[in-house]
């Protein structure tokens, strides 16, 4: 049993974003964000549109987050003992060389989504150094705040994202906006490189990077206090995406294939509103009591579509779900406090990793199902196993002390 310390003072917004590399880390992860949006979108469409698969649209979906589990067995141990700048700015020109290949058309569906799943094994890396440096960066509450603000980057940047993404599918097609991509890339690594202080790394130079990476993600499991908040963390979310990865589907099914990007739009700006109002305008310690009741919005409002409603009301309903994402402000302070200083690169790695694992796995799963059963059915499903989820872990989320 691991008692935490108090709440700290509650944090503003204008704390946050007065710290200026924090403003540039974070306008980094915007352009991050919007590129990543802009081809997973045209990727998905592009693939269903050349195959007609709810799976392969699915696997396009998430072929970003299927190789967070070879960089999270494989190489995390690198979060900690390379510099982070570095690793950002080398990853994001990688990205943006493989937007320039998909952009160029010259693949087929299936070698498109083997390009997208080879080089983003190394996106565990990236990840896990941005996350690690923002502690770093920021402290107390205003730590918390800073996840709050990158969550909701995640889900406003999504919102532009899908529809100005869908927009340029319309005018130029899917491979003319996957350009939007490269462009992206090419201004965070420039951002980074030029005006984000280099930091030390954390741990000395790995020489066996896959045995570090292992040996330290086994200490890690086995502690009871960080098991059962990476388990918080990753399944009641994992299985919502099941659902999202046959959105795709289900507005060919309702007759109103355009609208998929309202569904898509629909989650993010449900995640942005629940960020910041649950950031904003509650207090460190009530923020901290709500994490249940929260993770319970995640599944409970995708039963509705068993119903097979219309885009309007599957909207709202996908945007309540996505509200329910602000569950996790409440494990943030309770995650970094249970995790050693000297690991933690590699802890915020494993968790990325487990959740974007479970994401993609999930995903695959929803879209497996949608070749058997109606898509408004596999939502449901997903739902309902994301409040399953969240009662078997109630005890963590419902106590902010672990």
């Amino acid at each position: 049993m691991t008692t935490l310390q108090a709440a700290p003072a509650q944090a503003t917004y204008r704390e946050v974003f007065a710290v200026s590399q924090f403003r540039v880390l974070f306008t980094g992860y915007t352009f991050f964000l919007g590129g990543e949006t802009v081809k997973m979108l045209a990727l998905s469409v592009t693939v269903y549109a050349g195959t007609g698969s709810p799976l392969l649209a699915a696997l396009a979906y998430v072929a970003g987050f299927l190789p967070y589990a070879l960089g999270g067995t494989l190489l995390l141990a690198y979060a900690d003992r390379w510099p982070p700048r570095a690793v950002m700015v080398g990853y994001d020109l990688v990205r943006a060389a493989v937007a320039a290949v998909l952009a160029a058309g010259l693949l087929s569906p299936t070698a498109m989504l083997v390009l997208v799943f080879v080089t983003g094994i190394p996106s565990a890396v990236a990840s896990a150094a941005r996350s690690a440096l923002l502690p770093e960066l920021l402290d107390g509450d205003r730590y918390v705040l800073g996840r709050a603000v990158f969550s909701m980057a995640a889900g406003g940047t999504q919102v532009l994202g899908f529809a100005v993404g869908g927009m340029l599918i319309a005018a130029f097609g899917p491979y003319g906006a996957l350009w939007i991509t490269v462009a992206s890339c090419l201004l965070s690594a420039a951002l980074l490189r030029l005006r984000l202080a280099e930091r030390p790394r954390r741990g000395t130079a790995a020489r066996y990077a896959v045995r570090e990476t292992w040996r330290v993600n086994r200490e890690l499991l086995r502690r009871p206090a960080i098991r059962s908040l990476l388990l918080a963390q990753w399944l009641p979310p994992a299985l919502v995406v099941g659902a999202e990865g046959v959105l795709v589907p289900y507005a060919v099914q309702i007759g109103m294939p355009d609208s998929a990007g309202l569904l898509f739009t629909a989650v993010a700006l449900g995640m942005l509103t629940g960020d910041l109002a649950i950031g904003r305008l509650v207090t460190p310690e009530r923020r901290e009591r709500l994490t249940g009741p929260l993770a319970l919005l995640l599944g409970a409002p995708l039963l509705g579509f068993v119903l097979t409603p219309g885009p309007i009301i599957a909207a709202l309903l996908l945007a309540v779900s996505g509200f329910g994402v602000a569950y996790q402000l409440g494990l943030a302070r309770r995650f970094l406090e249970a995790v050693p200083e000297a690991n933690r690169g590699q802890a915020f790695g494993l968790a990325l990793t487990g959740t974007m694992t479970l994401q993609g796995l999930f995903a695959a799963g929803g879209g497996a199902l949608g070749e058997v059963s109606a898509p408004g059915l596999v939502v449901g499903v997903a739902g309902a196993a994301s409040l399953l989820a969240v009662l078997g872990l109630w005890r963590v989320l419902a106590s902010p002390r672990t």
